[in-house]
């Protein structure tokens, strides 16, 4: 087979050699030898091989994958088994029956063992199994069923339920109901063998293997066993037929006689004892003769085990005993009932049966039944023992705490003594003895208990006497249609004496002064169960339980026995003998008579005590005794002589009673509760007819009661139908209304202060009124209609009056009280608003609910209280079928108001938002109707809607600043009359325009019906919607033009994205319409319209979708000649989307115009026309454009005074300015797209022109705040940059064929020029516009101005002609232009103008290079004297980081090192944090220009300063954490970072200003670790544990990769050569090598970079070396090792200063003694300072480091004194 711990193959099922060995042995002997087969003890562990002869032949009968199973069932692991039994069980199910029925001979054996398995699990699963096999065998199964069915048995009754209810199926499965007796009884003896042997036979180590099982799952395992077999018996004896039960009773007999057996009734366990007594009770029920046969032990066995109170075993117990006492007749005489039955029996009783009364109480008549003379007598004592245990038992903790089980003892109790009445209704005075002595001793100590305890109150307790004594009364002859009783006056006299007992028991509880509150509650619902039985709920009458016993009647008593055919049928028991329906209530006169008595009781008590307990009790009683005679006997009593008038003659005791009594006590003063009286009136009105009703609650009501009082009656009067119809007289009246119109006058005065209107009387007052409005039946109000109006009138006036307040802080109760009740109002009653002042009042509550908060002063809460109130009553009015929007209605004056409003109430964002959600929650109310809502949503629009007149006048009212954005964007060429600086400046603007509110108003009321009609499918739109969409689209363009800005603007905007009307709601109407709407305004109106067409295009693609419909707008271009102003527009708008055809002859008409012009024609809008076509790419011949070029230099002669030359700008007219303009634009496109055409005269034109308009620019900065001035600008300083680009970019062969001289002239000529003007433009611009948030602030001029400064020569720099400016004090080395060009320009840095400071950047940035020169060699004097020389960068450079310095400092204060601080884009501190960065850019490029030892002098500068240090913590602040570069696809291999890629910084805005500073941040970081490795290393080992570990982490991730990959690579394009040494590098392993020889001398130095290079030190190690000393070999790897990490260069800098080093020491330099280098490391110096003594000499630095490091001036090497 191969080695043991081999892995067996899947799926081989060929035994083992041993196993074949087996078979070979069977084969040849014939013999099954003793290690083969089944082993014959039970302990043996399963293993599956056939034990029979010709095994081979059945073997191959077996599939083999049900082998394998089979043998899987024989292992230990229970996992494996049961997954084994499932495997089985799917086997079974799947393969045919063939297959299956060959395993049938091996299961029984596997069966029986693994039915009773330890797990559970493994149990139920093979029931489960089972099933499937017995389904897929059927009949084979029958040859098996012998040895199977014992344990199928066993396996039924297990005490898994999961495994027993498997195997009942899988029974079910195999036999039908009624052959199921058949084949138990051809099983029964096997059956019974099994059984007997395990309750017998086994233990719990004979069951189980103790070696391999523990003891405690043998025990378990043992129970079990014993209940299931216990169980198994029992089931057995009732599944099988009476025959085969007599078959079975000698195998029984000898189970039963079997000492063992009886222990099992006092077994440890309750399981098995309970088991045992249902097994008891199944040999009691179903083999009466092998019971009496063995009474002796069983009687004791189970009457004296009634104390086993476990859960398990008490029921089986007591329905054992019921068998018992049942079964055997003489079960008594084999147990002393005196000395153990009943003493047990009484401790149980006492102790309420220790919590088991639900199975215990119900068993007790049928056992008192059952008991004999010999056991009761004598009976007295027996039945006063017996119920005082009971009552004690109701007394016990388990009774007392549950309620269930209170109620089963307390029926039980009075079932009991109903019985025991009943067996001793004869005359005899023994009998009379015990009848009274039960009820008075018993039962009334048992009422009176219950009296006076609550849950006993609640219980059965009353309603079971009640029917107790209707038992009696029919007994007594009481009930007509009852038969005489022999016994009659027995129970008349029962009876009798039971009521005079109870009067007397009530008596004592009511006439006391001191009575208990429960105590009489406890008495009024006795009487109140007496008098309405029917009425309690039967929740605590639980079931009777019904015991399989026969019993006799009661006058039978004597032959009382076991009934045959007992068995076959549920026997009535013995309750349902003395439990009669009590039909109808109490008929005895006696009962009457008690309660008139009480009553009168109470009423003295009331008269003379003046008690509140014994009136509450007396309304109670009133409410179930509400008849003439007790009203009568209440009046009889009652001695007061009634009112005169009206009342003199009244007959009817219940009025009489109502006078005398409960009105009385109603008026009292101070009275709090008044709820019984109220009660107690309705008792008596009871008894009266309607006339009477009516008036005597008219009395009532003007009486001058308590509002609390009235609202209780009303309430009370509408409780049910019937009270409400006979009240109706009343509610109806004009008394009560009158009073009602009353109070709500006094409610609603508004002088009322706020402390009255929240008192508890006003708010019964305000649910008085609410209740009257609300309450209506049958669509009928609750009071006459007329006075309903006026008090809906009179709440109308208040709110009205509230709305007038300036503070309505002192009306909110009063509010909040109305908006209750018309909510009420609006909400209950149908078809409410048909009255005039419902409507009226709705529109007051919608206009409080549309106006802001800060205008009514009112509380949130308060207002949506208010909003409810009108959802409701809008909900009621357009719910009527009929509802139109009438003149004067709700909602013709709602929307006339709110157009008011919107059109005439300046409004804030917050009062349009408000106004807005009203107008929607108006329009979703409408919608939610249903059917109805599309017209009145229509109807509703309409009013809504402006007309076109006041469309115009509000949208002509919109402030005019929008035009400045597309006019110097170029996308409008618009014109201003007279325009003033004034114009430009926004006022304050915090309210809205009223054009964008109605836009708001009715684009959301739009977008409300639109959402909703998707909804429904309701397809009809808003009328007048397309004409709406378009005032909304132009709103939303206005808004766009003005740039989001001032902040209202913003807000507003927004507002709409909030709403989802951004978009401007045109997806909800038609294309084309909408497009013509648009078209059509813009010819007429241009402007604002013009762009709204262009932005309504562009969105939606309409040029490549739908452009057909946009060339049927204008259908030739002819129509739009002669150009207006808005012709001109549109034409600028329509141009990018027009045919070739079409602009080519817009461009023949404007050409024509321009060639043909005259002194009045309009020149400037056909050049405009001309340019829009020409920048939509129109093909033009170059003779056309000769031709207009001419006719350009042509006005240059004749009207020179159009071209605004030496000009004061401020008188010039906007038409004259555009059409300057128009001329640069042209020209500007001469430049860029046909400059060939140009000949020297053209160009001379070109060229000056541009020149003298830039000269009238620099005149004229203080007009800049005229946008048509800065457009002026701006295209000169387009044209300038175009000019630039051609003369610098042009291709040689371009310039070739220019006119000669030209690019002379333009370079030394024209260059000058403009350069002369255009650098001081930017700072006399700041000085005329010092606000740069000014909103005429130019800041386009400076963009474009900036645009054209990038590209000043450096030379026009070095040699400028700005002003001289220079500072006190200021330490320079520079030439004049250049340090005044740095004071000039370095404070710009910090103006509030991006363009500028990013424009100064590139300005300075081309001069840095130049400033080292001028520091010379930064050794102009001797350095003897000093201890390390440090250069200060440029000082006005300097001056402008430490301001931008501290307030970086202060901006960035409060975050942490590692943070993120997010500066918004162009705010304040986004301009200090650029100018900071900006500088130290400039800084760092200057460094870097720096030679070395220069280099070593400004950072010992900055060193000193500490800005570096403060530069780096900024940047950790200012760079993301995730510094990704934006706008990739994910898809990318490598993430681009702000480190992989290259800041470029553009003077003109763009999208990138988003990240611009956080990308900026991280190139300053980069440049810095760049050009000043070793101060950033030095910073950052000095710093906490936090920023360093933080710095490290960030470096190591984004900057030392890209920053080693750029140093290898810089050693690979190096174009640096040395003499004697030659270096190389290893990109993968970031290494360079460096091999220097000369001679005989060869030395390699590798350098590593480290993983977060620069922060760590570099590492030198050494490689190969030749002809050098170990010593000096150590010193020249530390001196480079001291290079690389202390000088701020690259590393083929560090380089070739050790390579220098090393030459000196070879020229023989001697090295300096401290440092043992011959250059020092950070200065470079060579050593100069020698001692006078041993001549040795030293660097400066070191000694100076010497001398302060020991405190001494001795010579280091000598120790003399150093001179």
């Amino acid at each position: 087979m191969g080695g043991k711990n081999k892995q067996r193959t899947k799926g081989n099922v060929r035994p083992s050699s041993s196993g074949r060995a087996a078979e070979v042995l069977t084969r040849e002997g014939g013999v099954i030898p003793g290690f083969v087969g089944f082993d014959t003890t039970v302990t043996s562990e399963l293993s599956y091989v056939p034990a029979v002869h010709g095994a081979e032949e059945i073997d191959n009968l077996v599939d083999a994958d049900f082998r394998l199973v089979l043998r899987k069932l024989s292992k230990r692991d229970v996992v494996t088994r049961l997954k084994a039994v499932q495997d089985f069980g799917s086997m079974c199910q799947e393969r045919d029956a063939e297959e299956v029925k060959g395993v049938l001979p091996y299961w029984p054996r596997i069966y029986c063992k693994i039915s009773v398995d330890h797990d559970r699990r493994i149990r139920e699963a093979t029931q489960l199994a089972f099933e499937q096999l017995v389904l897929k065998v059927r009949r084979s199964l029958a040859p098996f069923l012998k040895s199977l069915m014992g344990h199928w048995i066993l396996s039924q009754c297990d005490t898994y339920t999961p495994a027993a209810s498997a195997a009942c199926k899988a029974f079910q499965a195999a036999f039908s109901p009624t052959k199921q007796p058949e084949a138990l009884s051809f099983c029964k003896d096997e059956i019974l063998n099994v059984l007997q042997d395990i309750l017998l036979k086994e233990t719990a180590n004979t069951l189980s293997d103790p070696q391999s099982v523990t003891e405690e799952e043998r025990e378990s395992k043992y129970v079990r066993m014993l209940t299931s077999s216990l169980l198994g018996v029992k089931r057995l004896l009732s599944l099988l037929l009476q025959t085969d039960r007599g078959a079975l009773e000698p195998g029984l007999a000898q189970l039963v006689n079997s000492g063992k057996f009886w222990k099992y009734s006092k077994h440890k366990t309750p399981q098995v004892r309970g088991a045992f007594f249902e097994m008891v009770c199944a040999l009691c029920e179903f083999t009466p003769a092998l019971v009496q046969a063995e009474a002796t032990r069983l009687c004791p066995a189970v009457l004296l085990s009634i104390d086993d109170t476990d859960p398990v075993v008490l029921p089986p117990v007591w329905e054992a005993v019921l068998h018992v006492v049942s079964t055997i007749p003489d079960c008594w005489t084999h147990v002393n009932a005196k000395k153990g039955f009943l003493p047990k029996l009484w401790a149980l009783l006492k102790e309420g049966g220790k919590g088991m009364a639900k199975a215990l109480h119900p068993n007790l008549m049928p056992l008192l039944s059952k008991l004999p003379q010999q056991v009761t007598d004598p009976s007295l004592d027996f039945y006063t023992t017996f119920f005082t245990a009971f009552m004690q038992g109701l007394s016990s903790e388990r009774a007392v705490t549950s309620p269930s089980e209170s109620a089963i003892i307390v029926t039980s109790f009075v079932e009991c003594l109903r019985y025991c009445i009943l067996q001793n209704a004869e005359e005899e005075h023994s009998q009379e003895k015990i009848r009274t002595t039960l009820v008075s001793q018993q039962l009334l100590p048992l009422l009176e208990k219950a009296i006076r305890n609550p849950s006993l109150q609640n219980g059965p307790l009353f309603l079971l006497v009640t029917e107790m004594l209707v038992s009696w009364e029919r007994r007594a002859g009481l009930h007509s249609e009852d038969e005489e009783d022999s016994k009659k006056e027995v129970f008349e006299r029962l009876l009798a004496d039971f009521w005079e007992d109870i009067c007397h028991l009530c008596v004592g509880f009511v006439d006391n002064e001191e009575a208990d509150p429960q105590a009489l509650e406890g008495v009024a619902i006795l009487l109140q169960v007496m008098r309405y039985p029917e009425r309690v709920s039967k929740k605590h009458l639980q079931k009777k339980k019904s015991v399989r016993v026969c019993l006799s009647k009661p006058e039978e008593d004597e032959k009382t026995g076991v009934q045959g055919d007992g068995a076959e049928k549920l026997v009535q028991t013995a309750s349902e003998l003395v439990n009669e329906k009590a039909f109808g209530s109490l008929q005895t006169q006696h009962f009457e008579d008690a309660v008139c008595q009480l009553a009168q009781l109470c009423l003295v008590h009331v008269n003379e005590k003046n008690s509140e307990k014994h009136l509450i009790f007396l309304s109670l009683l009133l409410q179930s005794f509400h008849t003439s005679r007790v009203f009568g006997a209440l009046v009889e009593f009652d001695e007061k002589i009634p009112e005169a008038g009206q009342w003199r003659d009244e007959k009817n005791p219940a009025v009489q009673f109502l006078l005398k009594g409960a009105v009385v006590w109603l008026a009292e003063v101070g009275r709090s509760n008044t709820e019984h009286l109220v009660e107690m009136v309705f008792s008596s009105l009871c008894c009266c007819n309607q006339e009477e009703t009516t008036r005597i609650l008219n009395h009532i009501t003007t009486m001058g009661l308590q509002w609390g009082i009235i609202l209780q009656i009303i309430q009370r009067a509408c409780k049910d139908a019937e009270t409400r119809a006979s009240c109706a007289d009343w509610l109806k009246g004009s008394i009560l209304g009158e009073q009602l119109l009353g109070l709500t006058e006094e409610l609603c005065k508004v002088g009322s202060s706020s402390r009255a209107s929240t008192s508890s009387t006003s708010c019964h007052s305000w649910a008085l009124i609410s209740l009257v409005l609300s309450q209506n039946h049958n669509n009928e109000s609750l009071i006459g209609e007329v006075y309903m109006e006026m008090i809906l009138e009179k709440l109308h006036t208040t709110l009205t009056e509230t709305k007038s307040l300036s503070d309505a802080g002192n009306m909110e109760p009063l509010i909040s009280f109305i908006c209750d009740v018309a909510s009420s109002f609006f909400s209950s009653v149908q078809d409410c608003l048909l009255l005039l002042s419902a409507e009226e009042l709705l529109l007051t509550v919608f206009q409080l609910t549309a106006q802001d908060q800060r205008h009514t002063h009112l509380s949130k809460s308060l207002l949506d209280k208010l909003k409810t109130v009108c959802v409701a009553g809008v909900q009621s009015l357009v719910q009527h079928c009929e509802y139109e929007v009438a003149e004067g209605g709700f909602l013709h004056s709602a929307a006339v108001w709110v157009v008011k409003q919107v059109l005439t109430v300046p409004l804030d964002i917050k009062s349009l938002q408000v106004l807005v959600m009203a107008v929607q929650s108006l329009v979703e109310t409408i919608i939610s109707a249903g059917n109805q809502a599309s017209p009145i949503l229509n109807h509703l629009f309409n009013l809504l809607t402006p007309s076109q007149t006041e469309w115009t006048r509000i949208r002509e009212a919109l402030p005019s600043q929008w035009i400045k954005t597309p006019l110097l964007a170029n996308r409008h060429r618009g014109v201003c009359e007279k325009p003033s600086q004034d114009t430009w400046k926004f006022r304050e603007l915090n309210r809205l325009p009223a054009h964008l509110c109605v836009c708001a108003l009715l684009g959301r009321v739009a977008q409300t019906a639109s959402r909703d009609q998707k909804e429904t499918q309701c397809p009809s739109p808003l009328p007048n919607l397309t004409n709406t969409v378009s005032e909304l689209l132009y709103a939303l363009q206005w808004c766009k033009e003005l740039k989001y800005s001032p902040t209202v603007v913003s807000a507003y905007h927004n507002l709409l994205a909030e709403w989802g009307l951004s978009d401007g709601h045109h997806n909800q109407v038609p294309m084309k319409p909408l497009l013509q709407i648009l078209y059509s305004r813009s010819v007429m109106d241009g402007g604002l319209w013009s762009l709204t067409l262009e932005n309504y295009i562009n969105t939606n693609n309409l040029a490549i979708t739908h452009g057909a419909a946009l060339r049927g707008l204008y259908g030739s271009s002819d129509s739009l000649f002669p150009v207006s102003q808005s012709k001109l527009s549109t034409v600028q708008v329509l141009c990018p989307v027009m045919t070739k055809e079409d602009k080519e002859t817009l461009v023949a008409l404007a050409t024509a115009g321009l060639i043909n012009w005259q002194e009045n024609d309009d020149v400037y809008g056909c050049l405009a026309v001309l340019l829009c076509c020409l920048n939509a790419n129109t093909q033009v011949e170059d003779e056309v454009v000769q031709a207009i070029l001419a006719t350009l230099m042509e006005w240059r002669n004749s009207r020179e005074d159009w071209f605004l030359f030496s000009c004061n700008l401020a008188e010039a007219t906007s038409e004259q300015l555009n059409l300057n303009v128009e001329m640069m634009r042209f020209l500007t496109w001469l430049v860029t797209h046909r400059p060939s055409v140009l000949g020297g005269n053209q160009w001379d034109f070109l060229l000056c022109s541009m020149l003298a308009w830039l000269e009238t620019a620099s005149e004229n900065v203080s007009s800049l705040w005229n946008p048509w001035v800065q457009l002026f600008v701006c295209e000169n300083s387009a044209l300038i940059v175009k000019l630039n680009q051609f003369f610098t970019s042009s291709s040689s062969g371009v310039l070739e064929k220019l006119p000669s001289e030209l690019a002379s002239e333009w370079r030394d000529f024209f260059v000058d020029g403009i350069y002369n003007l255009l650098l001081p433009l930017p700072v006399k611009i700041t000085e005329a516009f010092i606000e740069p948030d000014d909103p005429v602030f130019p800041l386009s001029v400076l963009q474009s101005v900036g645009l054209a400064l990038t590209h000043v020569p450096v030379q026009q720099l070095t040699q400028n002609s700005l002003p001289p400016r220079f500072i006190a004090d200021q330490k320079t080395n520079l030439p004049e232009p250049l340090q005044t060009l740095l004071n000039t320009l370095c404070p710009l840095l910090l103006f509030k103008a991006r363009p500028l400071q990013i424009t100064v950047h590139h300005v300075l940035e081309k001069v840095m290079p130049q400033l080292p020169e001028c520091d010379g060699d930064g050794d102009s004097k001797s350095d003897d004297d000093k201890d390390e020389l440090c250069l200060s960068p440029p000082a006005s450079l300097m001056a402008i980081l430490s301001t931008c310095e501290e307030l970086c400092d202060n901006i960035l204060a409060g975050v942490q090192v590692g943070e993120f601080a997010v500066v918004q884009p162009l705010s304040v501190e986004y301009s200090c944090v650029l100018g900071y960065l900006l500088a130290w850019k400039l800084l760092l490029t200057f460094f870097k220009s720096s030679p070395s030892h220069l280099r070593a002098h400004y950072a010992q500068y900055l060193k000193r300063s500490c800005s570096l240090n403060k530069l780096l913590l900024h940047l950790f602040k200012l760079m993301p954490e995730n510094p990704v570069y934006p706008g990739q696809e994910s898809e990318t291999k490598e993430t681009k970072t702000f480190f992989t890629e290259t800041l470029i910084l553009t003077v003109d805005e763009n999208d990138s200003v988003k990240w611009e500073l956080p990308h900026l941040a991280c190139s300053v970081y980069y440049s810095t670790v760049q050009d000043l490795p070793a101060m950033v290393r030095l910073w950052w080992n000095s710093q906490e544990k936090r920023v360093s570990s933080a710095v490290e982490k960030f470096t190591s991730k984004y900057v030392s990769p890209v920053l080693s990959a750029q140093e290898i690579s810089s050693v690979y394009s190096s174009t640096q050569m040395f003499d004697s040494m030659t270096v190389k590098a290893r990109s993968a392993a970031r290494e360079v090598i460096a091999t220097y020889s000369v001679d005989d001398i060869y030395i390699e130095l590798v350098i590593q970079l480290p993983q977060n290079y620069p922060l760590s030190s570099i590492a030198v190690e050494s490689g190969r070396r030749v002809g050098v000393a170990v010593q000096q070999w150590r010193n020249w790897m530390l001196q480079l090792s001291t290079y690389l990490t202390h000088q701020n260069g690259s590393i083929m800098e560090g380089l070739a200063l050790w390579k220098n080093n090393v030459d000196k020491r070879f020229e023989g330099i001697e090295d300096c003694m401290i440092c043992f280098s011959v250059i020092h490391g950070s200065n470079y110096s060579l050593p100069k300072k020698a001692c006078r003594t041993c001549k040795k000499k030293f660097h400066s630095a070191c000694l100076y480091k010497w001398f302060t490091s020991s405190n001494k001036s001795t010579c280091p090497l000598c120790r003399e004194t150093f001179f």
